[in-house]
């Protein structure tokens, strides 16, 4: 299904009364407190999330997997889906491929079915943490930290063939998250693992051309629940300063204890330049992998907050920004569609923040000062401000209802019927 202009057109000359009474209140709300409204409209109107092309389809537990119908059963039908999500909201222009579930056979027919989409590819992804049929070494007992040179070396070589595909397609980052640990006291050596973790991303380092950037994940548990071998920012940060320049963390909003301060991880890695990516999903016990903004949406207000503060007025094109959620029990693309608008929520939100008020009420320790100008920012309608944004953009007012009121699923369902299933997990 193609979403076209008129669709767009149509749909925004129904909303268009509506919204210039609510945006022309928000504009002269916040033109009163001095901001510039059209530099916020542009901000957030250029701001971009990646989608993965694991995504797309209906996600999945450890105990089941139930298939909506409609799934995109290839890469060209998942470069299709990103495309509609584009073509609505403008916020989606990007694809992150996950090697080996999405290879593209033919790059250049690839490439030019994105640009048909206005698409690009972000950071390609890699996996050691599946075994995959063709390989010859299993992954059971770890991968970059293998005891076994051979396993570790092959590990190694599908990293740099993901990055072999990554220059093909344009992009510019490869992410590297371990499943690498273990679930028994004894069971590992923690100092040779993570030395041996080290040297396999060194050789992976190397052969990095000079305009990409390794990205490394890290979490603190699963699937090996004893240890990880990179369970921390501050494990992926030492590992990241000891490659070198290119290599930098990736933050995953999941990959946290409970209750762990994300906003300040994120402060101390933007003010050492080593923020380098950005896993956007929610949670309410682990690595729930929900709905962007569907739990703790004031910690998402807050991380940018900080990701504003740190970065300065180019930091959202110096940050390879994706969404990484499992959806099974929604809609994935209406999932998709409310994690972009939950995303750019919280970051205009926070581009509300008076932060000569916030400076003022830090420096002379006023506790209460402080939070009720954080609250002002959080507690502001935004939505007009968004919708403004997206009409700019020429995408619609409101995707998710123009989503429905179309009936693209039923329509997906209708072109590639109720049992295809896509890859991933």
């Amino acid at each position: 299904m193609i979403i076209t202009p008129q669709h767009i057109h149509e749909h925004n000359q129904k909303a268009k009364e509506e919204h210039a009474a609510s945006f022309s209140a928000l504009a002269g709300q916040l033109d009163g407190k001095g901001m510039a409204v059209e530099d916020l409209v542009n901000k957030v109107a250029s701001f971009q999330v990646a989608i993965p092309s694991w995504a797309l389809g209906t996600g999945g537990t450890r105990f089941g997997r139930f298939p909506m119908g409609g799934e995109p059963g290839s890469l060209e039908e998942k470069i299709e889906d990103v495309g509609l999500l584009h073509a609505l909201n403008r916020s989606s222009g990007a694809l992150s491929l996950h090697i080996p579930w999405d290879i593209p056979e033919d790059t250049k027919a690839v490439k030019a079915l994105a640009r048909e989409y206005d698409l690009v590819f972000d950071a390609v992804n890699s996996n050691t943490f599946q075994d995959q049929q063709e390989q010859e070494y299993s992954y059971k007992f770890g991968s970059l930290s293998h005891t076994d040179k051979a396993v570790r070396k092959q590990a190694v070589e599908h990293n740099l063939d993901v990055i072999r595909y990554g220059k093909e397609l344009g992009s510019k980052a490869l992410t590297v998250w371990l499943a690498d640990g273990s679930n028994f006291p004894g069971q590992q050596n923690f100092r040779k693992a993570l030395q041996r973790t080290q040297e396999s991303l060194e050789e992976i380092y190397e052969q990095l051309p000079d305009d990409w950037q390794l990205l490394i994940e890290y979490k603190p548990y699963e699937p090996n629940f004893y240890s990880m071998v990179i369970p921390d920012w501050g494990t992926s940060f030492l590992l990241a300063n000891k490659l070198g320049e290119n290599a930098r963390t990736l933050v995953d909003l999941g990959h946290h204890l409970p209750n762990t301060n994300i906003e300040q991880i994120v402060a101390i890695l933007s003010m050492e330049q080593k923020l380098g990516g950005f896993h956007f999903n929610d949670s309410k016990y682990g690595d729930d992998d929900l709905t962007t903004g569907a739990i703790k949406p004031y910690q998402l207000f807050l991380i940018f907050s900080e990701l504003i503060a740190g970065g300065g007025a180019g930091f959202t094109d110096q940050i390879a920004w994706m969404i990484d959620a499992s959806h099974n029990v929604k809609d994935p693309l209406e999932d998709l569609l409310q994690s972009v608008d939950a995303i750019n929520k919280a970051y205009a939100k926070a581009l509300l923040i008076d932060r000569e008020k916030l400076a003022e009420a830090r420096m002379s320790n006023d506790p209460v000062a402080a939070q009720e100008t954080l609250q002002d920012a959080f507690q502001t309608d935004v939505r007009p401000l968004l919708r403004e944004a997206r009409i700019a953009n020429k995408a619609a007012a409101a995707p998710l209802k123009l989503y429905r009121d179309l009936g693209v699923r039923k329509q997906l369902i209708k072109k590639r019927g109720t049992k295809s299933i896509a890859t991933g997990l």
